[in-house]
């Protein structure tokens, strides 16, 4: 389908070209055409890499790397690609053109492509460059942290030498420092303040500085973590005889949130107020930024007063328009400040008003925050109502995450209200449904709380339990002889030995000396002509004989241990470390699910889902 779109769109160009090829309608589709090409390929690095199956049970850092690497080559092709068919039937492209495409790399954060774009511009026979493309260059070099690069380009600028001879202006500057406050960097926070020191004279157009300036230098403090430096701006911003803008309360607000400090906030509130009643300028007045700003840093104090008069405020106001973000707000910091009262009012007029208004229709987060608050008080029906609810009453996609989330919440609401009945089946339906739990989450809590009512006789994991063998025990009393294992000499080639991969899954290995320097699994067994050593795992993971059979156990079901060597100290006058440790066993993972049993299962009762020992493991 999107090579259609592309196409259609090529014929259109084409079309619209062979009327007037220095039309502005011609311009206008050939750039949409070029942007629409980088961000469907950086769209689908991403979407590459998002995870395809359900929600990992550790937090998980998405890996952009390869997948972005391959789309950001496949999207340079295909820029270039239509520049060289346009070069060729149109001839030379201006400069509007070339600076959607240097836009549009930048915007899918490929400076290195928006430099050769760059270079391409700048050729004889090209279409030259201005100052808009030295600003979407700067930008570019600024978000890839490549300050010094930005530095050097504006200098030049600056110096007249820049190719193009741009001229030095208040919005180049504002490019790289809109970059270096977007950082989180100190170092970056102090080139700021220097690139506003050393061109202050180009930003102070007019006779007059610019408020963008030091709304962009308050946004920096605060993304670094030093909101308080932000109000000596502000106090900078009146000497300059410049009268804040709403744009700057709003981030002066947000600096005394992060700080901390309320009555500063409150003040700035006020005094905001008072400003715009006197101006009768209705872009002063607080808008719905500002309203929220403040519920999240009173609801983080949890000073439900203040909360509730703020709530107030905003629904006597009869210019403030109320959107589903500064609802979804109300809700959380009621909630946060123990009122579920409040909260099921606002979450009431919420879904009343997105009868009239869809943009409203709550998203399935204040679903999960709602029945989060009253799963805890044992509300079981309102979670179960909510759970029923969400999903045709919700705006946005419901991802597996959160309805694993609402499932489990569900369980907990019933075990909470003293339904244990309705909590087993809700766990049975978590298991048949999702296949896994994680133990460390919230409703694998609730999950153990349920185990250890129900018991091994009613138990809905079907627990593995080792029959006639004490935990205790050292595991020498169970291990297989070290010599049964049929240990491989690491020197031998592979091809030699491969046949015994067909019987065993891994098979120790050891040296001339007879010690064991690793182990060799089957799925390693790639080279046939290559020695042992060069594909086994070493060192080999191992115990001592007098460890216990509940430590190997936990320490093949934790590492997915194959095989775990026994060892025994001996020798103890020899010369090195390995001269006193000896393998005298091996105790293997096939060995473990032989010596496991399933707890018997009741004739009668709930139903439960029975698991494999292999589907315990995962699930463990």
């Amino acid at each position: 389908m999107q090579s259609c779109i592309k196409d259609d769109a090529v014929h259109l160009c084409v079309l619209v070209f062979s009327q007037n090829p220095n039309s502005l309608l011609w311009n206008s589709l050939f750039i949409s055409f070029i942007i629409s090409i980088t961000t469907s390929f950086h769209q689908q690095a991403l979407f590459r890499s998002s995870p395809e199956s359900l929600p990992q049970t550790e937090p998980q850092t998405p890996h952009f790397t390869d997948s972005s690497a391959h789309s950001q080559e496949t999207a340079r092709s295909a820029i270039f690609k239509e520049i060289k068919i346009a070069k060729r039937r149109y001839g030379k492209l201006n400069i509007i053109v070339m600076n959607a495409v240097m836009e549009a790399c930048v915007h899918c954060g490929d400076v290195d492509l928006a430099l050769k774009v760059f270079d391409e511009m700048i050729k004889p026979q090209s279409c030259g460059v201005d100052n808009v493309t030295y600003g979407t260059l700067l930008k570019g070099l600024g978000e890839a942290r490549r300050i010094d690069d930005a530095f050097q380009l504006l200098e030049s600028v600056e110096q007249g030498t820049a190719v193009g001879s741009p001229e030095l202006s208040a919005p180049l500057v504002c490019s790289l420092l809109n970059a270096l406050v977007d950082a989180v960097s100190t170092g970056d926070l102090r080139r700021a303040n220097g690139l506003l020191a050393r061109y202050s004279s180009v930003l102070h157009e007019a006779g007059s500085p610019s408020i963008l300036m030091y709304n962009l230098l308050m946004k920096g403090y605060i993304t670094a973590g030093f909101p308080k430096a932000a109000l000596s701006v502000h106090d900078e911003m009146l000497q300059q005889g410049l009268k804040p803008d709403r744009l700057a309360y709003n981030t002066l607000i947000f600096a005394c949130v992060k700080s901390e400090n309320l009555d500063a906030a409150m003040h700035y509130f006020e005094e905001m107020k008072e400003n715009a009643q006197k101006t009768i300028e209705v872009d002063l007045f607080p808008d719905a930024i500002t309203y929220t700003t403040l519920l999240k840093g009173f609801g983080h104090a949890k000073d439900l007063f203040s909360v509730q008069k703020i709530v107030m405020e905003m629904k006597s106001s009869n210019d403030l328009f109320v959107d589903r973000t500064t609802y979804t707000a109300m809700v959380d910091v009621l909630l946060n400040c123990g009122s579920i009262k409040g909260a099921l009012c606002i979450f009431g007029e919420i879904i009343k008003r997105a009868g009239q208004n869809l943009n409203l229709r709550p998203k399935p987060h204040l679903y999960i925050s709602m029945m989060s608050a009253l799963a805890d008080r044992g509300e079981y029906n309102m979670v179960k109502t909510l759970h029923k609810r969400m999903r045709p009453d919700s705006a946005g996609t419901i991802s597996p995450a959160v309805q694993i989330e609402a499932d489990q919440l569900l369980m907990e609401a019933a075990l909470n209200d003293g339904q244990v009945d309705a909590a087993t089946h809700h766990l049975s339906n978590i298991i048949t449904r999702w296949k896994r739990i994680c133990w460390r989450s919230r409703g694998g809590m609730v999950a153990v709380r349920l185990e250890a009512l129900l018991g091994f006789t009613r138990s809905m994991f079907s627990p593995y339990l080792l029959p006639e063998v004490s935990p205790a025990d050292p595991i020498e009393n169970i291990m297989m002889p070290f010599e049964e294992a049929q240990p491989l000499i690491a020197t031998l080639d592979l091809k030699k030995v491969v046949m015994r991969f067909c019987k065993d899954s891994v098979v120790p290995v050891i040296d001339d000396w007879g010690s064991c320097v690793g182990l060799l699994h089957r799925e390693d067994c790639r080279e046939l002509d290559a020695p042992i050593l060069t594909m086994m795992r070493s060192p080999a993971p191992c115990v001592t004989n007098s460890t216990s059979i509940g430590r190997v156990v936990d320490l093949i079901l934790e590492k997915r241990y194959k095989m775990v060597v026994v060892v025994k100290y001996s020798n103890l006058y020899g010369s090195s470390y390995r001269s006193s440790l000896r393998a005298v066993g091996v105790f293997t993972s096939e060995q473990l699910f032989k010596l496991t049993i399933a707890s018997e299962l009741p004739a009668e009762g709930f139903p439960v889902q029975n698991i494999t020992v292999q589907q315990f493991q995962d699930v463990v």
